[in-house]
């Protein structure tokens, strides 16, 4: 049970230039080096490579989400919905997490892709 985990791991390759830099910010920023990669990987600004590869998925992804809140929107609106057939306060709560989550993502991302547009993305 020892060796067990109750959290996923997430691991990378980087050229050993790169472990340096990071450990060098890492140091610099005072915090533990889990802290510090989780705090970057949420909260660090995306800057969007605009190629057909990357914007497809996310498109795909906003489409999906888009049809699940047009079906959400039927089920609340129709004429035939009752206390019954709603959804669960915990699958409200579990969806609200989900779509939070999503859409913090997507606008970070389209965020980080404004340059496409505008100019560069770190105005």
């Amino acid at each position: 049970m020892s060796n067990q985990h109750k959290n996923p791991t997430i691991s990378f390759r980087i050229t050993d230039a790169e472990r340096k830099q990071i450990e060098a910010l890492i140091l610099a920023s005072g915090m533990m080096k889990k802290d510090y990669f989780i705090r970057s990987c949420i909260y660090n600004r995306l800057c969007v490579v605009g190629k057909k590869e990357t914007i497809y998925p996310l498109v795909q992804t906003v489409n999906a989400f888009y049809l699940q809140l047009l079906e959400m929107q039927k089920a609340f609106t129709s004429s035939d919905c009752t206390p019954d057939t709603l959804p669960s306060s915990e699958a409200i709560n579990e969806l609200q997490i989900e779509y939070t989550n999503m859409l913090t993502a997507i606008i970070d991302l389209l965020d980080g892709a404004k340059y496409l547009g505008e100019g560069d993305c770190h105005e």
